[in-house]
């Protein structure tokens, strides 16, 4: 597989990465199986799929679990990546960001995962009675402590918080130039696909111009632009389609447009090529240092999604996505 560097730290990984946390967290739970999940990871690494994407919070910590008893066989073969900065209650969750907490929760992380290095430890979400510099300052003492190699930043919600006429952003790109006069961020992950593009306004041109890598999250539009969901089909009560906006009987059918023109691109590469595929090699033409992280805990999707690194779109084919009609929802 093709492989893309990630920040000015030059750390490598494979073109495609994996998202670990359907595995143990958010979705689907009676169809979360340990066993099935660990042939997804050494299938993905199999594949030159080396980047795993994990976080403490997911399960909370069996999602971390999981991973570590692959590691203890192939830790060689993968990058890993955790978070840190959420912690789980009944019904609830809430951000800790206390430079003593952090500490403890890497040393914890290393011990599930089964590793004495983490390659990029990402803060989930500041903590808002925490200055962003002190969560930061005690991350960037974690690289020179040699338990992490490199820092990284999830983007705060699309739609969190935002006040009237602000950009989507605008939070992460502040907390961002605040904690860069810290220590160097070397990647950045906020949710891009082909139905949700707000961080192609701001946000990646803001790590394009600092040579960070950007890590898209949920590229796959939490599974609809595979083609393989049914409106109105139905989901668990843990699964957190039940309750997002966009999974509505009547919003998946508004948006079926943009699943039929990604079937439309896919055919013209092939009988094989699938939306999801099509999808995927969207976002890696956005630039080298972009790395999709699709989710998925079985092997079969993560062979398809692997197989999007050779796909090469047309100037036709990207024209065609790009015109694509916006994403609706119920709040629109």
């Amino acid at each position: 597989m093709e492989r893309r560097t990630i920040g000015a730290a030059t750390l490598e990984v494979g073109a495609v990465g994996l998202g670990c946390m359907p595995m143990s967290w958010a979705y689907t739970g009676s169809r979360q199986r340990g066993d099935e999940s660990m042939r997804t990871v050494h299938r993905a690494l199999d594949l030159g799929v080396t980047l795993l994407d994990t976080a403490d919070m997911y399960g909370p910590f069996t999602n971390e679990l999981l991973v570590g008893r692959v590691l203890r066989e192939r830790r060689a073969e993968a990058f890993v990546s955790t978070k840190v900065g959420l912690l789980v209650g009944e019904q609830h969750i809430v951000a800790n960001g206390r430079p003593g907490y952090v500490k403890r929760a890497c040393d914890a992380s290393l011990r599930r995962l089964q590793t004495d290095v983490i390659d990029l430890y990402q803060l989930h979400r500041a903590d808002p009675e925490v200055p962003v510099e002190e969560t930061w300052g005690a991350m960037a003492e974690l690289v020179q402590a040699g338990k992490v190699r490199a820092l990284g930043l999830c983007a705060v919600g699309a739609r969190a918080g935002r006040r009237p006429g602000a950009g989507v952003h605008d939070t992460t790109l502040r907390q961002l130039q605040r904690v860069q006069q810290i220590f160097p961020v070397s990647a950045v992950q906020a949710e891009l696909s082909v139905w949700s593009r707000e961080a192609l306004d701001a946000l990646l041109p803001w790590c394009v111009a600092r040579g960070i890598g950007f890590l898209a999250a949920m590229p796959l539009g939490n599974g609809f632009l595979t083609g393989t969901l049914t409106p109105g089909g139905g989901f668990e009560r843990d699964d957190l389609r039940a309750r997002h906006p966009r999974f509505t009987a009547e919003m998946m059918a508004a948006n079926q447009p943009l699943v039929v023109g990604l079937r439309r691109v896919a055919a013209r590469h092939g009988a094989t090529v699938t939306p999801a595929q099509v999808a995927l090699a969207w976002i890696l033409s956005l630039g080298p240092h972009v790395v999709p992280v699709p989710g998925t805990k079985q092997a079969r999707w993560v062979t398809e999604n692997a197989a999007a690194h050779a796909l090469r779109l047309t100037p036709e084919d990207l024209a065609e996505v790009a015109g694509l009609p916006p994403a609706r929802g119920s709040w629109d």
